[in-house]
């Protein structure tokens, strides 16, 4: 187990532990959160999804996967993933929260901690973000952390019958400096 922690107030992230498997369905098996990300977050989250998740992402140096959380108790995962069919020098960054810390400002700080981490840790060049076009929350997120949106892909995205365009948001390391 990698023992590294970003503080991202009033939350911190740390890697995934075999002991937040219970945390994860609990928090992760809601609907609303899976409306929002891709078909690779499954629905239901079973006890099943955590084991194979938290084994694949332990483990990793740099740690790249991250849990959330607020005051001691887990709330959500955020990671950054380096992009390899494009050299490495692009990563891609996400975050999901439960439903009831929506709206607290935590995942506005989360991906403030994470910028710095990618860019310094993975030794990333342009991060890159995608948020469905009905979750103007979620791209209000990237855009307070200085990323802009570079495209909208139309209707590219089907969720439960519904269909809506793909923001896909950028930043490279040029523009914080």
């Amino acid at each position: 187990m990698i023992d590294l922690s970003l503080r991202a107030d009033p939350a911190v992230l740390r890697p995934w532990r075999s002991t937040d498997r219970g945390a994860l369905v609990r928090r992760a098996d809601d609907r609303a959160i899976w409306r929002n990300m891709t078909d690779a977050f499954p629905h239901p989250y079973t006890l099943r999804d955590a084991v194979e998740w938290i084994a694949r992402v332990e483990h990793q140096i740099p740690p790249r996967h991250f849990a959330v959380l607020l005051d001691g108790e887990l709330v959500g995962g955020a990671g950054v993933e380096p992009m390899p069919e494009f050299g490495g020098r692009s990563v891609n960054l996400g975050y999901w929260l439960g439903t009831d810390v929506w709206g607290r400002g935590i995942a506005t700080a989360v991906v403030e901690a994470l910028v710095p981490y990618a860019f310094g840790s993975l030794g990333a060049v342009r991060l890159q973000a995608t948020v469905f076009g009905w979750n103007p929350a979620s791209a209000r997120v990237l855009e307070k952390n200085g990323f802009h949106r570079e495209g909208r892909l139309r209707e590219a995205v089907c969720k439960d019958g519904d269909v809506t365009d793909l923001l896909v948001y950028g930043l490279l390391l040029e523009d914080r400096t």
